[in-house]
């Protein structure tokens, strides 16, 4: 009887994670303020463009004013009390003017687009919250604590302290950084390292809190506090770097907020003044008023906004998720790139990569990958499920397992049609036979960055299985890419050991490699990086790139492998896994920004002349708003050129964007 392959469910053999702690929509105010704010405006919109009584569509674009206009009016009032002149405000002042100059529906309109914005970003900013604070329940709640009379006591983890001796059994996380003491057993460590694999711990060996013991037991002295461990410090640094990162405003709002002031300035003085010298209240109002209309910086603002979120919405279409304009801006800033390597530049799932028979055993490719999967068959190791996987993609029929046995930090042993066979590490397997042609053979492929798994046949050596975290197929033209954008090849940081990661590096085109690094150990390398002068973008999937992601210039996860707290971090997210979009998106952006400057231009020339118009002539104030409204059309159809999908073409052809 042969066993039945059947393949896992999506996401079986991915890393385990927290539990998800979401904050509801509509448990956050902006949320709210802003749904009510939009029903009202689509209950009232047909209303008022089919002519309906002002009594029908009045008092609910009233409402649409108070519910979406009152939060960013009240924050920039007080504003005004630190001499700031809050944006959010000066579009509520506007929207006012518009209603009170008979545009009801455009100021309604612009209320509802700002209350909104204002929700997302309130949406967003609890997901990232939300991840954070997930990311503690890594760490379990409880642990086995072994008192000094050798019995054993659940406390919590809280309550742990250094010095303690910990019993951590097959399938549990561990409870605190520590070291081992007694025991042997393989641990998943993807959560802190990014490793693919699980890494063999035996006494001596450090472990992490919120890591995953495999099939031994272990005993751990810890020693670190709990509110010390790499987890809680992973925590700790991405709420500093959340915290402590520069405030982002787009470049245009740093402009327009001086601008404004200067427009409320000009205009006060060009109606006051006059009165003073005792010039008619009319004429001088309507100069003010048709002066502030031609003034207003609508074009300005929408010389930014229309090319942004039309790369934005480009990207989208081409597997890129930008969280906000200010990423896309920030995007085309970026002159260094930092790389991790597991699950960014490979896939971050072990392949068989090699199968090698020894010649001596007279067994084909074939037939030693189908009883080493045999034998492998009733493991859980990421390791056997790759040799399990190589025999289901040949479509083999496995024999069944007899008499199953696993080993940490060994292998696995079974009797396969009536044969008695063990996989699994050459250094344990041939303890003492060091002069084996199998020892050789591990040896050469260890030293091609694999993981060498010898198969034996009744005590005798057969052959070695080469299995190898693989590289996604775009990886070297993109690391090509990135370097033509920025000017200098990519650096990649890793918690990898080095040989596999100097290995990949030579494969990809990198040349600096760094190595074996925590968490914090990638935020060093991303602020060295930075205190030269370099805008960094950080591309990474796991918990342990998270502080790097916030503390870089600009932080890019990928999508389907990337943790919950990597996803809330990052910037932005490679939806599709497609390596080759990252220095596209970055292109795209560059282009962007050059449409910005050219809006900005044809916004200034009409301002320019409108003012002059007004200031030295009289311009009529249908002529005026006619300009305003005509340089904002321009400006906006310009913008809206980013939408096409030959606009993403010619940004992934480009390599000196």
């Amino acid at each position: 009887m042969t066993s039945t392959l059947t393949r896992p469910a999506p996401g079986a053999t991915r890393d385990a994670v927290a539990p998800k702690r979401r904050t509801r929509i509509f448990a956050l105010p902006e949320a709210r303020w802003a749904t009510a704010a939009l029903v009202l405006f689509l209950i009232g919109l047909p209303l008022y463009l089919l002519d309906a009584p002002a009594w029908a569509w009045g008092p609910l674009f009233a409402l649409v004013y108070v519910t979406g206009g009152w939060e960013p009016g009240w924050a920039g009032l007080q504003a005004l009390k630190d001499k700031t002149l809050d944006v959010d405000l000066l579009m509520v002042v506007a929207a006012l003017g518009a209603a009170a100059i008979g545009q009801v529906l455009d100021g309604a309109l612009l209320i509802v687009i700002f209350a909104t914005s204002g929700a997302l970003e309130a949406i967003a900013t609890a997901r990232t919250a939300d991840s954070v604070r997930g990311l503690l329940d890594l760490a379990p709640a409880t642990a086995t604590r072994i008192a000094d009379d050798g019995g054993e006591e659940t406390v919590p983890t809280e309550q742990l302290r250094v010095g303690d001796a910990l019993l951590v059994r097959p399938g549990e996380r561990i409870g605190a950084d520590g070291r081992v003491l007694d025991g042997a057993s393989d641990v998943d460590q993807a959560t802190i390292t990014g490793e693919p694999l699980p890494v063999a711990k035996e006494t001596g060996d450090e472990v992490f809190a919120g890591t995953l013991n495999g099939t031994g037991a272990l005993r751990v002295k810890v020693e670190r506090d709990p509110s010390d461990s790499v987890i809680a410090r992973i925590v700790a640094m991405v709420e500093e770097a959340a915290e402590t990162k520069a405030p982002t405003q787009l470049f245009i709002e740093k402009v327009e907020q001086r601008y404004s002031l200067g427009m409320v300035a000009a205009t006060l003085a060009l109606f006051a003044l006059p009165l003073v010298f005792g010039a008619a209240l009319q004429p001088t109002l309507l100069r003010a008023m048709t002066f502030m209309i031609v003034a207003s910086p609508c074009a300005v603002v929408l010389a930014t906004m229309p090319p942004l979120l039309s790369a934005i919405a480009n990207a989208g279409r081409h597997g890129v998720l930008v969280k906000s304009a200010v990423v896309m801006e920030r995007l085309g800033q970026i002159d260094a790139v930092a790389l991790d390597k597991t699950g960014t530049l490979t896939e971050g799932t072990p392949k068989v990569t090699d199968i090698r028979p020894l010649p001596a055993s007279g067994l084909t490719e074939d037939a030693l990958l189908r009883l080493a999967a045999a034998a492998e068959h009733p493991s859980e190791h990421p390791l056997a499920r790759a040799v399990v996987d190589a025999a289901r993609d040949r479509d083999f029929d496995l024999p069944p397992a007899e008499d199953f046995a696993s080993a940490p930090g060994t292998g696995v042993t079974a009797r396969v049609d009536g044969k008695k066979l063990a996989v699994g590490s050459p250094a344990r397997l041939l303890a003492g036979r060091a002069d084996q042609p199998a020892a050789a053979l591990a040896e050469q492929l260890e030293s091609e960055g694999r993981t060498a798994v010898l198969v034996q046949l009744d005590g005798t050596p057969v052959g070695v299985l080469g299995i190898a975290d693989r590289l996604r197929d775009e990886a070297a033209a993109t690391v090509t890419a990135l370097t033509a954008l920025t000017g200098t090849a990519p650096v990649l940081v890793t918690g990898d050991n080095p040989r596999a990661a100097a290995r990949l590096a030579d494969e990809v085109g990198i040349a600096d490699v760094r190595a074996g690094l925590l968490p914090q150990d990638k935020v060093a390398a991303v602020k060295e990086l930075e205190t030269a002068g370099r805008k960094v973008l950080v591309v990474g999937d796991g918990v342990n790139d998270a502080p790097a992601l916030a503390a870089a210039h600009t932080g890019i996860a990928m999508g389907r492998a990337g943790s919950d707290l990597a996803l809330e971090t990052a910037d932005a997210v490679v939806v599709r896994d497609e390596l080759a979009t990252i220095p596209t998106v970055v292109a795209l952006s560059r282009r962007a920004r050059r449409l910005v400057v050219q809006n900005l231009v044809i916004a200034g020339t009409f301002i320019t002349g409108l003012v002059i118009w007004d200031l030295v002539g009289t311009l009529p104030l249908p002529l005026g708003v006619a300009g305003h409204e005509g340089s904002t059309v321009i400006v906006g159809l310009n913008g809206l050129r980013l939408l096409a999908d030959g606009t993403w073409r010619r940004a992934r052809g480009s390599e000196d964007a």
